[in-house]
């Protein structure tokens, strides 16, 4: 899916009109996994297929349980997905403006509540995180080299098996799932957790290895790590477990960029950086963040 279908779908929601009629302009704030639009008051997310209508709904029912928990995050304008075009589109209350860009701190304080949590009355799934990867290497299609994408299919298999078998130093339960600090907005109220999608029932170790992977792999700063796990209180790393929940993910982010392989050549040449660089097992180069 690219911008032009995005539109479209929009379009077909309604969310946008004919040229000559009046209609709200919508202003692309991401694209990756969805097609995110700032439409007035409103932001409207469309999903990339219609495998992804379950999460969709998940993420508003997520939405809504943390409204109830008093948790800071995004909130739903709509209590379900619409199916348009076969495309999953959530609407959401758009966020006032940032006031400043969102730091470790913010996110190690929003992950201390998130993990403080009980069990939800939502039923949230394990955070599947090798789950992706077949469906990215599927979209990448040709774009991508067969050899590249039988390496990543094989070794998601083996951090399948290592992943399960892991034995957690935190109690296990409600994550994030895309702990980044790019995941929080920091309005005039304070920092406020964004993107739901990845909420999930697991081992909290999960939200803490990926900042532990921003250190070492897109050029966090090693004070602004330490800054995180100080507010947090421990740090992953600690742990005999962090090496390998921290391939699972390389692994996933790699695969991950394949998708956008056949549209941006910009994707291709990063995704071979990283395929060569788990290849040759160097654990240090810099890959940049799509």
């Amino acid at each position: 899916m690219d911008e032009a279908r995005a539109r479209d779908v929009l379009a077909t929601a309604g969310f946008t009109r004919p040229p000559g009629e009046p209609s709200a302009t919508a202003t692309l704030l991401s694209l990756g996994e969805n097609a995110v639009f700032a439409i007035a008051d409103l932001v409207v997310k469309v999903g990339r297929e219609d495998t992804l209508l379950p999460r969709a709904e998940r993420e508003l029912a997520v939405a809504l349980w943390l409204e109830q928990a008093g948790v800071p995050a995004v909130r739903a304008a709509e209590p379900e997905p619409r199916l348009v075009d076969g495309h999953p589109v959530t609407v959401w209350h758009r966020l006032p403006d940032a006031v400043r860009p969102a730091g470790p701190e913010d996110l190690a304080v929003l992950l201390r509540r998130i993990h403080a949590l009980p069990a939800p009355p939502v039923a949230l799934p394990a955070r599947d995180l090798l789950g992706g990867v077949e469906r990215w290497l599927r979209l990448a299609g040709d774009a991508v080299d067969p050899a590249d994408a039988a390496y990543l299919r094989a070794r998601r298999d083996g951090y399948a098996d290592q992943v399960a078998a892991l034995t957690p130093h935190l109690p296990p339960g409600p994550i994030h799932g895309d702990a980044l600090p790019r995941n929080v907005h920091v309005g005039p109220d304070g920092p406020v957790l964004v993107d739901l999608e990845t909420v999930s029932t697991d081992l909290r170790e999960h939200d803490l290895v990926v900042m532990a992977l921003s250190r070492d792999r897109y050029g966090l700063p090693a004070a602004s790590y330490d800054a995180f796990a100080t507010a947090y209180g421990w740090d992953v790393r600690d742990w005999e477990g962090c090496a390998v929940l921290r391939g699972a993910r390389e692994t996933a982010s790699c695969a991950w960029v394949a998708q956008h392989a056949p549209t941006n050549p910009q994707a291709l040449t990063e995704f071979r950086r990283r395929v060569t660089s788990l290849r040759e097992g160097d654990t240090e180069l810099r890959w940049h963040a799509f």
